[in-house]
């Protein structure tokens, strides 16, 4: 939605002087192709009285919330609401609604993010379809059960930084040599947890046994779903204290939906025990800084971090996407793409059908044909793909090769970015760098 969002024909740039609509075009050339660091670099170097005043306070409104910055976008959004509401048609007004509403949730204001909500209903609901009615009815009924909660309460109990040890246990066939992330000396509600560490999952996860081994707290009225490989309906719940290392967080949500893919297919059912508990990156943005350190196998997060975050001027190189999740400026065999970050890939990743497309002689010539099966959250799926090997990676300026990747020749239904960088990747640096105030992921030199 956000990629056509302001095709307008409702601004009267053309009135404006020629150096100011040489602004204006790109300012709105960059929101349209969803190019929030070209936007960020533009926004930040022009005068702001050379930006039509509705371009200004949306840059604003689309810098803070792709580039995680809800002190910036949550008065921009009011800023805009309060003074450009003329300027909306009716598809722009949702998008922009649905967007603060998000940003107040993740500060934690959800009473607040439920009435935005609702009262955006009730504006437009005679002009909108019943599915778009009760998806914006779902998303203000989740911020109303979480309102009575004070979300991700977090202690470090009286540690400067925090230390939470993870070990890579192996996923999937053996010959795949596929592996995830479980967090060790962790617990929800005072009982021993495995955990698994997921920076591609937009939300934590825990399937209903856990949730109730577990003692969750159900909120009712949060129906959600939930997108994977395919999708499924879930509810929220409430772990009233999540312990990682020495750290303690209080009011943690959890989506609780079913993991298991038994009715599908039993050899794909077999690993899925394994991901009875995700933590997602709702979790890991409030944080706010971890150091995913692979020679150690430890996640260090400094206190300072979450009690006094400071954003200085390093340059973002993580955006999100429409659905959230993370993705990552890097270069793969000279071909810039934008890759959704994903711990919870167990494999090297995949690279998309664009790669393919300006590479194809190439992957043609040095590539073998194969199938590859992904499994996760409702179901599994079988791809015809072109496995490569030996491609140099850099990384925040840092270079590697990875050993294989999976390359895509035909688009796929509702994916991200221009490919996945899976756990494998990550792992070629010694250290992966997560800063999610300045919106930074920096390795370390690659290992010997």
């Amino acid at each position: 939605m956000l990629r056509n969002l302001l095709l307008y024909a409702f601004i009267g740039i053309t009135s404006l002087t020629c150096h100011s609509q040489s602004i204006n075009d790109k300012i709105l050339n960059a929101i349209n192709h969803s190019d929030w660091f070209a936007l960020d670099s533009i926004y930040d170097s022009a005068p702001k009285d050379s930006i039509h005043p509705f371009l200004e306070i949306s840059s604003r409104c689309f810098l803070g919330h792709q580039l995680n910055r809800p002190d910036v976008s949550i008065p921009a959004f009011q800023e805009l609401f309060n003074t450009q509401s003329e300027n909306l048609d009716l598809n722009n007004f949702i998008t922009f609604a649905v967007m603060f509403g998000k940003d107040l949730n993740k500060v934690g204001e959800n009473e607040f993010a439920a009435s935005m909500i609702n009262q955006a209903i009730g504006q437009t609901q005679q002009y909108l379809d019943s599915a778009s009615v009760s998806n914006l009815s779902m998303m203000a009924n989740w911020y109303s059960a979480l309102a009575p909660y004070n979300t991700y309460q977090i202690q470090f109990n009286e540690a400067d930084v925090a230390t939470v040890p993870f070990e890579i246990i192996p996923m999937g066939p053996k010959e795949k040599g596929g592996v995830l992330m479980q967090l060790k000396e962790s617990a929800i509600n005072g009982t021993p947890a495995d955990m698994i560490f997921d920076t591609g999952c937009v939300s934590s996860i825990i399937s209903p046994e856990m949730a109730e081994k577990y003692g969750l707290t159900p909120l009712e009225g949060s129906k959600v779903s939930v997108a994977g490989i395919g999708s499924t309906n879930g509810y929220l719940a409430i772990a009233k204290e999540l312990k990682l290392g020495n750290i303690t967080i209080k009011d943690v949500p959890f989506t609780v939906t079913s993991m298991s893919l038994a009715a599908i297919n039993d050899e794909a059912d077999q690993y899925a025990d394994a991901l009875n508990i995700i933590l997602g990156n709702d979790l890991m943005l409030q944080l706010k800084d971890i150091t995913i350190d692979f020679v150690s196998n430890n996640l260090t997060i400094p206190a300072s971090a979450t009690s006094n975050p400071v954003r200085t001027q390093a340059k973002p190189n993580i955006c999100f996407a429409d659905t959230r999740n993370l993705l990552c400026k890097c270069e793969i065999h000279d071909t810039p793409l934008l890759m959704l970050i994903d711990s919870g890939n167990a494999s090297y990743g995949t690279l998309g059908e664009g790669f393919f497309d300006r590479n194809k002689p190439f992957v043609l010539t040095n590539g073998t044909k194969d199938n590859v099966r992904q499994a996760g959250i409702g179901g599994i799926k079988i791809n015809e793909r072109y496995l490569l090997p030996n491609l140099k990676i850099s990384l925040g300026g840092h270079t590697a090769e990875i050993p294989e990747i999976d390359i895509k020749t035909t688009p796929e239904p509702a994916s991200e970015g221009e490919g996945v960088l899976g756990l494998r990747t990550l792992m070629l640096y010694p250290q992966i760098h997560l800063n999610f105030t300045d919106f930074t992921l920096t390795p370390a030199l690659t290992k010997k």
